[in-house]
């Protein structure tokens, strides 16, 4: 046992002390984001009076199509499961898996991907405190359809789904950005072609993914966009400040 934890120890980039900081970072990531589930909570009519807004803004422009997209995506069987698990696993389970690559492939661009996660995901939860916006799945009178609710066995309603989600986080779409965010990192990480196409599709289908189940406006994912950018432009701003100082 000694000798398998000295050769694991050695293939971490730091050591153990530095991976500990790391999982302990994203806690406390987590710890925020229930403080900010909670004040969202508290403003529920605030939520439902922001999502009619954005409703009413798509409607005007001549471009509130997500209730069509959902009704082609209601068709396949096999498009609702693409979708449902897509929504369910993109923000946490990719990022996560991706954020544990680059750490050990290519460890020297870890800081700057996990910081770019970090800082646009916390503007974003201030979004979510100041202007909470209910989904598209809870107005059904405006033609939409809660599909995870009505398709998979887990939804919103489950009960550690409960407990962990914020229902009123529609604006910005925290999903595209962090898709976003992935999309452009690995990207540039990996040497394959196909790869490279298939990271670059990424924050598109996520994108279409959060649109289709109901769970987000595409003005969400168009805010959950700019905010990946501007944030990204920012940091290497940051950055670049450091490294003529030095």
């Amino acid at each position: 046992m000694s000798s398998l934890v000295a050769q694991t120890s050695r293939r971490l980039p730091r050591g153990w002390a530095h991976l500990a900081v790391q999982l302990a970072i994203w806690m406390g990531f987590y710890v925020v984001y229930q403080v900010a589930r909670g004040a969202a909570d508290r403003s529920v009519s605030v939520a439902f009076h922001n999502g009619e807004w954005v409703l009413r803004t798509e409607k005007e422009i001549g471009a509130l199509f997500e209730p069509a997209v959902q009704r082609v995506v209601d068709t396949s069987s096999i498009l609702v499961w693409l979708t449902s698990y897509t929504y369910w696993l993109s923000q946490f389970a990719i990022v996560g898996i991706t954020l544990l690559w680059v750490y050990f492939r290519r460890h020297e661009r870890f800081a700057g991907f996990r910081n770019w996660l970090i800082v646009a995901n916390l503007v974003g939860l201030v979004g979510y405190v100041f202007m909470p916006t209910a989904p598209p799945r809870m107005f059904p009178e405006w033609g939409f359809v809660d599909t995870l609710a009505q398709y998979s066995s887990v939804n919103h309603s489950s009960s550690v789904i409960a407990f962990a989600s914020n229902p009123y986080a529609a604006m910005p779409s925290l999903h595209a950005m962090d898709a976003l965010i992935v999309g452009i990192v690995m990207f540039g990480l990996v040497r394959s072609r196909l790869a490279k196409a298939l990271w670059l599709a990424w924050p598109i289908w996520v994108s279409f993914a959060v649109i289709s189940t109901g769970n987000h406006y595409w003005l969400d994912v168009v805010a959950g966009f700019v905010l990946a950018a501007l944030t990204g432009l920012a940091l290497r701003r940051v950055s670049m400040l450091r490294a003529r100082r030095a």
